[in-house]
């Protein structure tokens, strides 16, 4: 169903894959926009090691939510941050592109702490995340995105 990567030498493990979702903070979700042209947004995310998941927030309603509704299939794509060469002309860099289906998290307790996590990842204090959870919680919606397949690779720039 989905492509074999054509520069196989370029491919990275599952696990490569895996530590730069844990270790990045933004991201590309592309869907299937209005009359079906792509859309992509960047977000923060978290993906969670305990399910295999990768969770965002955001508002109840919008394009997104809207082209979601539509249709759950969707791209979500990670590059790091890269390093110089050895001349430092030309940038060496890691990007994985996962493909799934995504659906709003309708468990609220479980949406909550999918914020937590995501504050977390950023390094906010304690305080400041449960006074956000407090005060934008109420109206707060999570997405879940169920990998169907995940791939990466190294990009050598030249």
């Amino acid at each position: 169903m989905f492509r074999p990567m054509r520069r196989i030498k370029q491919q990275l493990s599952r696990e490569e894959c895996i530590a730069i979702l844990k270790g990045e903070v933004r991201g590309v979700l592309s869907v299937l926009g209005d009359d079906d042209y792509p859309y992509g947004i960047p977000l923060d995310f978290y993906y969670s090691e305990a399910d295999g998941r990768i969770y965002f927030h955001g508002a109840g309603e919008g394009h997104k939510i809207d082209s979601i509704s539509r249709h759950d299939k969707v791209s979500f794509c990670v590059m790091d941050k890269g390093t110089p060469d050895a001349e430092g002309w030309f940038l060496h860099f890691k990007s994985v592109i996962v493909f799934g289906r995504i659906r709003i998290v309708e468990d609220h307790d479980k949406a909550l702490d999918i914020c937590r996590k995501l504050c977390y990842k950023f390094n906010f204090a304690p305080e400041f995340i449960e006074k956000t959870v407090e005060k934008s919680g109420p109206k707060v919606t999570c997405l879940e995105l169920v990998p169907e397949h995940i791939t990466g690779k190294v990009i050598k720039e030249k």
